[in-house]
C-alpha cells in the first residue's frame, strides 16, 4: 500500500501562487505516475496533473500555463506549483498515486482563492 500526504494549501488573494506537496510512503517502488486533482463545492473531481516516473507530464487545460507539476524521486514528492491563481481554482486539492495494484488518494488540502 501507499500512503499519501499533502501539504501547501491556504487562502490565497487572486493571482496570488502557492506550493502544493504530495510526499509518498509505504510501497513507493510501485507507484508509475503521480497527480494531482481537484474538487470544488458541488462539483466532480477534476484533473488537475500528472507525472510520471519518466517525468512526462499532462495538465487539464484551465491551468495550463499557471500550474507545474513535478517530482523529487529521492524525496518520493510531488510537487504542484500554483501561480496566477483565480476564484475558480478554489477546491481541495487530491494527491493520487498510480501503483501495479491500485490509485491511491491523500487526505486533501484546501486551497481557497479569494480577496
Amino acid at each position: 500500500q501507499v500512503q499519501l500526504v499533502e501539504s501547501g494549501g491556504g487562502l490565497v488573494q487572486p493571482g496570488g501562487s502557492l506550493r502544493l506537496s504530495c510526499v509518498a510512503s509505504g510501497d513507493v517502488f510501485s507507484i508509475y505516475a503521480m497527480g494531482w486533482y481537484r474538487q470544488a463545492p458541488g462539483k466532480q473531481r477534476e484533473l488537475v496533473a500528472t507525472i510520471t516516473t519518466g517525468g512526462s507530464t499532462n495538465y487539464a487545460d484551465s491551468v495550463k500555463g499557471r500550474f507545474t507539476i513535478s517530482r523529487d524521486n529521492a524525496k518520493n514528492t510531488v510537487f504542484l506549483q500554483v501561480n496566477s491563481l483565480k476564484p475558480a481554482d478554489t477546491a481541495v486539492y487530491y494527491c493520487n498515486a498510480d501503483t501495479w495494484s491500485g490509485r491511491y488518494w491523500g487526505q486533501g488540502t484546501q486551497v481557497t482563492v479569494s480577496s
